[in-house]
């Protein structure tokens, strides 16, 4: 089994806190988000295995900083993707606050999608999935670093931490954050949530 999954978001972006980006295409890390996650590099100990990332680009460039320190490949994992937000994809937080559906989606994670995405619940599915996979498919002593999003962290750790999805504020998850999970013979149990590596 693996010893340890740490669960990295990816850096920051210019877009960061005005744009609902999801799956938009050409979202890059700007120089913030790539020292953030350098810094995240030096963290590790032992140091990573294996690493994977989200297929968006924000997320494959945070992956490629952190493989290429160690030597290692970067796989594409689908699973780890972002939620698909549908037709809220590129739209403004200030456009999005005027809508009731964004209202009642923020309220009712459990039971609300936005309008032609994914729900969470599916999120924390396809999430949850791969991590209980990774756990089963590798070696013991081998460490996981999976570049994601806010997101597919949360609902993870919304998971392991047997929360309901509605409590999803209760969990932050900063750019360049770490959030880690260790393995016993048990499952997953979660060590770290949403560590900073200081400037």
């Amino acid at each position: 089994m693996a010893e340890i999954i740490h669960l990295i978001r990816h850096g920051h972006h210019a877009l960061l806190g005005r744009t609902l980006c999801g799956r938009m295409k050409g979202v890059e890390l700007d120089d913030l988000g790539c020292e953030e996650i350098a810094r995240c590099a030096d963290t590790f100990t032992p140091p990573p295995s294996m690493v994977q990332s989200s297929p968006q680009r924000r997320c494959m460039q945070s992956a490629c900083i952190l493989a290429a320190r160690f030597g290692l490949p970067v796989e594409i994992v689908p699973a780890l993707d972002e939620l698909d937000y549908g037709e809220w994809t590129g739209l403004s937080f200030e456009a999005l606050a005027g809508d009731p559906r964004w209202s009642r989606w923020n309220e009712q994670r459990g039971t609300n999608r936005p309008p032609g995405g994914e729900s969470m619940r599916s999120l924390q599915k396809r999430v949850v999935a791969h991590l209980d996979q990774v756990r089963n498919d590798h070696c013991s002593g081998t460490v996981v670093v999976a570049v994601s999003h806010a997101e597919p962290i949360r609902a993870a750790l919304l998971h392991y931490s047997r929360k309901e999805l509605d409590d999803f504020l209760s969990i932050k998850i900063d750019p360049g954050s770490v959030s880690t999970l260790s393995v016993d013979n048990r499952g997953l149990k979660i060590t770290g949530i949403n560590q900073r590596v200081p400037a």
